[in-house]
């Protein structure tokens, strides 16, 4: 990798250790053979199953997806669903895997499987707008690259179109690869004993709300180890920048800034610009006094902020 810039640095230590501390954490939650059954809480809903995610339905209106992001469960949408249920059908997605969820694909891809999943159910709706946080942000930015004839719209909420750009501005997923097996394998070889400090410790870099904290660790130590680490290398190595600039979709991309032990304002700033900037008509919009957390740290500013998305 090429030389990093201060900033940068901060940046990248701050989002890398996040996000693969996180991930680090996990313990292996037993995988079940049956394929995911849909949870549907209305009678209109389609009928869908997949072994690479679930979904609960709620509301009536206009559709909307929301997906979670490494190792999240869906709750971590709930209060949103529930505010949006009023006036939208919303749809929560669970992916495998993550949060107690079953898991029944070894070490074998994650990405590219939830992405196509993704757009099959899209298929069933009526070009709904998608909602991602992180891993779940980066699914949806691909379906809309992939299948735009079947996304309305996406808001992004903190995430990249490439994570590894983390590493400085001249990442690619080549150079990428030997961190993403290191990650990998360190999931997967880590002892169990020190999961539960070292999850908490990480909770406290990816939210200021204490609150969310005891949530998303118990969420990471319910995950399947596997397929953990299938995500953090399909994360690592997926680069969805060179199909940015032929996107139609109308993108929103939302990232946190934090200035009491977060991310400063001007490094998220520069990092989204450069990210983002083969994306015509996207609106980058940041939140600050959050972390990568938006949905917790700042409920209200970002439900504004959906509003005025989905009425756009």
């Amino acid at each position: 990798m090429s030389k990093i810039s201060a900033p940068a640095k901060t940046l990248r230590a701050y989002a890398l250790a996040a996000a693969i501390g996180w991930i680090a954490g996990n313990i292996v939650s037993p995988a079940q053979a049956a394929p995911v059954e849909v949870a549907v809480t209305q009678a209109a809903a389609p009928a869908f199953a997949s072994d690479r995610l679930s979904v609960e339905v709620t509301g009536q209106g206009p559709d909307v997806i929301l997906i979670p992001g490494f190792a999240s469960s869906r709750d971590v949408w709930r209060p949103l669903a529930e505010r949006l249920s009023a006036t939208h059908r919303v749809h929560l997605v669970q992916l495998a895997g993550f949060a107690g969820e079953a898991w029944t694909h070894g070490d074998g891809a994650f990405v590219q499987p939830a992405v196509d999943e993704v757009a099959r159910y899209a298929k069933t709706l009526n070009r709904p707008a998608i909602i991602g946080h992180s891993m779940g942000a980066l699914t949806g930015l691909l379906v809309a690259q992939q299948h735009p004839e079947v996304v309305g719209k996406l808001m992004s909420v903190d995430s990249l179109p490439f994570f590894s750009a983390l590493y400085g501005p001249t990442a690619t997923a080549e150079t990428a690869k030997p961190f993403a097996e290191q990650a990998a394998a360190g999931i997967l070889n880590a002892d169990a004993a020190g999961y539960r400090v070292q999850q908490e410790r990480t909770a406290g870099g990816m939210m200021r709300s204490e609150a969310g904290r005891a949530a998303m660790v118990e969420w990471s130590m319910t995950s399947d180890r596997h397929a953990m680490a299938s995500a953090i290398r399909d994360v690592m190595t997926t680069d969805a920048r060179p199909g940015l600039a032929a996107m139609t979709t109308p993108v929103w991309a939302v990232y946190a800034a934090d200035a009491d032990g977060g991310v400063p304002s001007a490094v998220a700033d520069g990092m989204w610009a450069r990210e983002y900037a083969a994306l015509s008509g996207v609106k980058l919009v940041r939140v600050d006094d959050s972390r990568h957390f938006i949905m917790n740290d700042q409920p209200e500013r970002l439900g504004a902020l959906v509003d005025e998305f989905l009425a756009d």
